[in-house]
């Protein structure tokens, strides 16, 4: 399914952030996610109010479902973007890597990260660590490490 080797061609073209930078402030604003704000209590107030202007009639049961849908997906979507992240920044100072190899060390930094994000939720204020948040958000990031290996064959293809 996917390459077990890949040669990067040299680019001469630089950018002009180092790609570890956008990894750490992605990084800052999934802890900025995890603090008290961005609580279940705090953005239910916010979503509820939403679903119920575009829905009157919506029971409390199906605010609640869609509210836990709505939070699980940002887990994964947020963890998903910092694996695309770190696929990238691995592979900026690389040019021979195994894809299984890239895919592996992005998504362990993800989950050790998903480690701390959960153990820094237990010490805030309504927030609580979850296993399976830890679950979810590595999830997500194989998901984002996947796209990042399928964009990555699509180009190398179409060059």
């Amino acid at each position: 399914m996917f390459m077990v080797f890949c040669r990067k061609k040299k680019s001469k073209k630089k950018t002009q952030f180092n790609p570890w930078l956008w990894v750490a402030l992605w990084m800052l604003i999934i802890f900025l996610f995890s603090t008290s704000t961005f609580s279940g209590e705090n953005t239910s107030r916010i979503i509820g109010p939403i679903l119920k202007w575009i829905t009157p009639d919506i029971s409390s049961e199906a605010v609640s479902f869609i509210q836990f849908l709505f939070r699980k997906t940002a887990h994964v979507i947020e963890y998903a973007i910092l694996a695309i992240l770190l696929c990238n920044a691995f592979i900026r100072r690389m040019i021979d890597f195994s894809v299984t190899g890239l895919m592996f060390k992005s998504v362990l930094i993800c989950f050790i990260y998903a480690v701390f994000d959960e153990w820094h939720q237990s010490w805030t204020a309504d927030r609580i660590g979850s296993l399976m948040d830890v679950s979810i958000d590595t999830v997500g990031a194989l998901f984002g490490a996947i796209i990042f290996v399928c964009v990555l064959n699509f180009k190398s293809k179409n060059i």
